[in-house]
């Protein structure tokens, strides 16, 4: 026996209480979706999402507008889990060529790995890890037929404590779609001062709290009290928020905890300014007649693509826009409650 097989001990499975785990790494059959399919399913039955999965939102809605024909160049601007690409790939039927595209290092080449073993090779599927805020640099690749953009966080980003995007686990105070570049939320809140963090509360998330929110926030800073995990924003929040009345408290609170790591989200990751730039450069990579899809979950984002829509149709440059938004069928909406704030706009280029 080699040393080295000397020193690999056998690694046993975290033991959890109950019938079923509850942290992220304790669910081993849950981030083995091609291992244990039954346990998937079951899952996805009861209107949950698995850990470390993603459930695709509008998927017919999308691919009905889209209208792929096999042969056809087309683009996921945001690739994901991968849900839509391969909607995409199967409706190309191994012809023409699908990009797709994620700001996510972390996410991008799992993705690719699964992909991949699905059958999906270069010959058909190009995947490169970038922010969609640069699309016009794939000119090389040609116009595209077809683009979606997802602009919703995964919910294998949101279910890893590790990201620290959810209130509901502990985990580094992070955010960021990418870890690589910028700072943490947490280093970023540090830098603020109280009118900046209300300004942002407010203009990322219509936040109704939010200038005692954020006098609570500086004041843990001024007491010395640090505020480096997910956990220690939600008690800020929670002690904040505690003298409202007890009937609508906690519901107050969770909703509370929702829009303020969003906006933050929203800010260390410059997300209304990436879209802004997608938008403006989204004509010039389109071919003639060139159909888009986008996928919003916020009601700001909404406006952006909503504006920006109607912008290019007025001046010509979209024969066609969608006349409002779409939602998600109320059999979706009940069965993934991540669908229930979406909203899907589409332009058809002259």
């Amino acid at each position: 026996m080699s040393i080295d097989q000397n020193d690999q001990k056998h690694q046993r499975r975290k033991r959890y209480k109950g019938t079923h785990p509850k942290t992220y790494d304790a669910k081993y059959k849950e981030l083995q979706p091609e291992k244990y399919t039954e346990t998937i399913e079951k899952i996805i039955q009861k209107g949950n999402t698995p850990a470390g999965m993603h459930r695709p939102i509008c998927v017919q809605e999308i691919i009905e507008f889209l209208q792929i024909k096999p042969g056809q160049i087309g683009l996921d601007a945001t690739l994901g889990y991968g849900g839509h690409t391969l909607e995409l790939l199967k409706q190309l039927n191994n012809q023409g060529h699908l990009y797709a595209i994620d700001a996510d290092p972390i996410e991008c080449p799992k993705t690719q790995e699964r992909l991949s073993k699905l059958g999906y090779s270069s010959d058909i599927l190009s995947i490169a890890q970038m922010n969609f805020s640069d699309i016009d640099t794939l000119k090389s690749y040609g116009s595209f037929d077809f683009i979606i953009a997802d602009l919703g966080v995964s919910s294998m980003q949101i279910d890893n404590p590790e990201r620290g995007f959810s209130f509901k686990i502990d985990g580094p105070l992070d955010l960021r779609m990418n870890p690589k570049i910028g700072i943490s939320a947490a280093d970023r809140l540090k830098s603020l001062t109280k009118d900046e963090i209300e300004g942002m509360l407010i203009e990322n998330a219509d936040e109704p709290h939010a200038k005692i929110i954020a006098s609570q926030i500086v004041s843990e800073y001024h007491k010395g009290n640090d505020i480096s995990t997910t956990l220690d924003l939600q008690k800020v929040i929670k002690d904040t928020l505690y003298a409202l009345p007890k009937k609508t408290r906690d519901e107050e609170i969770k909703k509370s905890c929702q829009r303020t790591f969003q906006a933050i989200r929203i800010d260390i990751n410059y997300e209304f300014e990436a879209l802004y730039e997608f938008l403006e450069k989204l004509p010039n990579a389109l071919a003639q007649g060139g159909r888009v899809a986008i996928l919003s979950f916020h009601s700001g984002e909404d406006r952006l693509v909503k504006k920006s829509f109607q912008h290019y149709f007025r001046e010509g440059i979209y024969q066609e826009v969608s006349p409002g938004p779409i939602r998600p069928s109320m059999d979706e909406q009940s069965s993934n409650s991540r669908a229930r704030s979406a909203k899907l706009r589409w332009a058809i280029k002259k």
